[in-house]
Parts: C-alpha cells; sequence; structure tokens
C-alpha cells in the first residue's frame, strides 16, 4: 500500500482528493495549515465514509521543517497548498512567492533528500495567460498575467528544476478551471449560484467575454488518481481539461436557466482584473492525458457541463452548506 501525503488538503481539491485516495485503499496523509482554531477546512466536514479514515499533519507550507516532518514516510507527495486567488494576489503578491515558490521548493528539497518515489505537483492554466492558439498545449508560451500566474510559473520551474538538476521524480498536472462543491464563494460559479440562491436578481460579476475551459472537480481528482498509478508521467507536464469552451456571461446564464431564474448581469468595477492582467481566452488539448495517464472527463461537454453544474448548485443550494457563504459580500 502506497502511503500518500496530500498538501492543501484542507482546501477544495485538496479535500476531494483525499476522500477519494481514502476510497481507492491509500494510506493517506492530509497536511492542513496550522491555525489556533484547531480546524481542518473542508475536512471537517468531510463525508461519512471517510471520517477517521486519513491522518491529519498540521504544519505550515512555508515551513522546510514542517514539510520534511510531513513527508517522511511517504511514498509520493501531491502538492496542491497553494494562494489561488487572482485578485488578492495583486494586494499581496509577497505571500504568493513565500506560499507557491518557496513552499513548492520546500517539497522538491525534502522529496529529493528522502527519496520520495514521485512528486506530483499542482500548476494551473493561468500560466499561458491569454491564449495565442487553442487548444493548448503544454507547450504553449507561459505568460504572468498576474502575480498569481507569476509565482506558479516560477513553482512549476522550481519543481521541474529539481528533475532535471537531481532526477527527482516531478510529474506536473495543470488543471484547466476546477468548479464543484465546496469551492470558494469568490469564483465565478459559485458566486453566480449564490447571488441567485439568495434572491438576487442582478447579479454582480466582472468580465463577461473572457472563455474559459470548466472542469468538474470530479474529473480534476480523477485525473490526480490515474497520474499516481502512471509510470509515464514523470518529467512531463499533463493539462486536465474538459477541451470545452464557454464564456463567463453564457455560463452565467446557463446557471440561472438551470435554477429556474431570470437575472440582469451587471458589472462590478472592483472584480475586473486589470485590463492586460485578463486571460482572455482557455482551452486545453487534453490529449496528452488520454494518452499517457489514459484520462477522460466525464463531464466534458455541453452535456457534461450542465451535468456538473447542477451537483453544484445542488450543494450550495443545500441548506446545510449555507454556513460557508457569504454571497452579498465580495472576497478578493
Amino acid at each position: 500500500m502506497k502511503k500518500v501525503l496530500v498538501t492543501g488538503a484542507d482546501g477544495f481539491i485538496g479535500s476531494h482528493l483525499t476522500e477519494a485516495l481514502v476510497r481507492e485503499g491509500y494510506d493517506t496523509k492530509a497536511f492542513v495549515f496550522y491555525n489556533s482554531f484547531n480546524s481542518w477546512g473542508w475536512l471537517d466536514h468531510c463525508c461519512p465514509d471517510v471520517i477517521d479514515q486519513f491522518e491529519v499533519i498540521t504544519g505550515d507550507i512555508r515551513d522546510p521543517h514542517g514539510v520534511r516532518k510531513a513527508m517522511e514516510g511517504c511514498n509520493v507527495v501531491l502538492h496542491l497548498a497553494a494562494l489561488i486567488a487572482i485578485p488578492y494576489s495583486y494586494h499581496s503578491p509577497d505571500s504568493y512567492v513565500d506560499t507557491n515558490i518557496k513552499g513548492t521548493l520546500n517539497v522538491v528539497q525534502a522529496a529529493r533528500d528522502l527519496d520520495i518515489t514521485k512528486v506530483i505537483h499542482t500548476s494551473t492554466s493561468e500560466v499561458y495567460g491569454t491564449a495565442k492558439f487553442v487548444p493548448i498545449t503544454e507547450d504553449h508560451p507561459l505568460q504572468g498575467q498576474s502575480p498569481y500566474s507569476a509565482s506558479k510559473i516560477g513553482a512549476d520551474q522550481i519543481a521541474m528544476s529539481f528533475y532535471n538538476s537531481f532526477g527527482t521524480p516531478i510529474s506536473i498536472l495543470r488543471p484547466f478551471n476546477t468548479y464543484g462543491p465546496r469551492q470558494s464563494v469568490r469564483a465565478v460559479i459559485p458566486t453566480v449560484i449564490t447571488q441567485i440562491a439568495n434572491n438576487k436578481r442582478q447579479i454582480k460579476l466582472g468580465t463577461l467575454h473572457s472563455i474559459r475551459d470548466f472542469n468538474y472537480v470530479e474529473d480534476t481528482v480523477s485525473g490526480y488518481l490515474a497520474a499516481l498509478e502512471s509510470e509515464q508521467d514523470i518529467g512531463v507536464v499533463i493539462n486536465l481539461g474538459s477541451n470545452f469552451e464557454i464564456n463567463i456571461g453564457d455560463t452565467a446564464k446557463l446557471i440561472a436557466k438551470l435554477m429556474g431564474k431570470e437575472i440582469e448581469i451587471i458589472t462590478d468595477t472592483q472584480r475586473l482584473r486589470p485590463e492586460n492582467s485578463e486571460v482572455e481566452r482557455l482551452l486545453a488539448d487534453n490529449s496528452r492525458a488520454k494518452h499517457l495517464l489514459g484520462w477522460l472527463p466525464k463531464y466534458s461537454g455541453t452535456d457534461g457541463f450542465k451535468k456538473g453544474l447542477v451537483k453544484t448548485i445542488e450543494w450550495f443550494t443545500d441548506q446545510a452548506n449555507f454556513f460557508s457563504q457569504k454571497s452579498d459580500k465580495y472576497n478578493i
């Protein structure tokens, strides 16, 4: 049985991944951000079938000693810990360098010293910036159009440098826009759902014309599971995307239709990115994931997107989950 550590296990994707690993029979350790409330983030609300079936380690990805101690005895590290909010990266870019770049350095340095058999590092489609060609392959130029994306480019390069320099077994997964239950309400799909659920008919959004390749969290998690068992992904960057695109405005209208509501979309200027920072179009070429990992998204195309949205709407509109929402307040 492989012993697997998930960094960022308390977050949106990380909590779903932790649950999936337990269900697949892996000996799972969850590295979560230390806080005085003893909160494990979303793992405090994990599904009943996995409660007490994984080990929790609290710490800080920026602390090399704590990261190393958490990784001891593990075979594989799935590195998801990161600061991800793009608007906040304009406000506090230094924290993104510390967390995303230095945090990744701590993981790969410990992996080298501890002879970890594989590190699966999490990238993001934001590193591509506005598409120069579509669909976007892994060979697309990297463009730091926000401090967040720049920090993730740096993290990716740090990770791959350890593969090139020391032979550290690094695999890089590059998910496109993941959505689903537990996602932060500051993200576009949850913010539309929660505004409508709170009886708002004027929905506040930023840019409407930007095009995205949305991926339901179940598909993203299955990509990690496939990479975990693959022997062909070392030293390779792999896109996880649906190969389906839709703009933000049409996404909001589709959500409203699925929720049976009429809405008016108004532009909230505080939600707009600086002009040259807005990523205009993302559309994944996922052929490498299919070839190397045998990965196929289940929620692709128009029908798949609708199916994923319905599940997401059901979760966010469940009264039991309203504790996590502040839909009336914009959080950068």
